[in-house]
């Protein structure tokens, strides 16, 4: 009877240790979508990996990226940066590969818009920070609800911003941040929506 129970438990080390080494192989891209961008404004949009090991090798497998972008690994290569100015209005589909060290692949496809910008802009008010030794403000923007946003425009040091960078028939998120004399930078404010036509 001891026999046997030790038994059964040794196979039950061995069927974890099988699961956990085969699974190390297979890589898969964790990104589902990424943001549109504006004619002469920067743009970046990042691709994320997991899982397989690294270092991944990362492709563009079909299609083509906006006019303006270019993609590369990051240092890590567990993410793929495409940034860039993008110099004209059109939409782009592609098609994303990456392929982890055991050779296990994985592809995602994307559409990104670039936008011809607006007649329109943005004001943002805010209340100034009770925060001693504040030095400025920093204003972030996305198109998903509750990020990821992109820093916009420099330091600002009044309680006002005016985003002139807006294209037509998009939905915006803002966030704006509080920063010290020391460089410190504090939590993102509530979030305001504005839908511009």
């Amino acid at each position: 009877m001891r026999t046997a129970t030790i038994f059964v438990a040794h196979l039950l080390v061995m069927a974890l240790t099988v699961v956990a080494y085969a699974g190390e192989y297979f890589v898969a891209i964790t990104t589902s979508s990424l943001p549109n961008g504006v004619v002469k404004e920067p743009y970046l949009g990042t691709v994320y990996a997991s899982g397989g090991c690294t270092p991944y090798r990362w492709s563009i497998r079909s299609g083509s990226l906006p006019a303006g972008l270019s993609a590369k690994e990051s240092s890590s290569t567990r993410s793929y940066v495409i940034s860039g100015v993008p110099t004209t209005g059109e939409s782009s589909t592609f098609t994303v590969e990456v392929v982890g060290c055991g050779g296990h692949v994985s592809t995602q496809n994307y559409s990104v818009a670039i936008e011809i910008a607006s007649n329109y802009s943005v004001t943002l008010y805010w209340n100034a920070s009770i925060s001693p030794d504040i030095a400025g403000y920093n204003v972030y923007r996305g198109t998903v609800s509750g990020g990821p946003y992109t820093k916009i425009g420099g330091l600002v040091t009044d309680t006002t911003y005016t985003d002139t960078t807006v294209a037509n028939n998009t939905t915006y998120y803002y966030v704006t941040t509080a920063v010290n004399t020391s460089n410190a930078q504090s939590g993102y404010s509530e979030q305001v929506t504005v839908e511009v036509p």
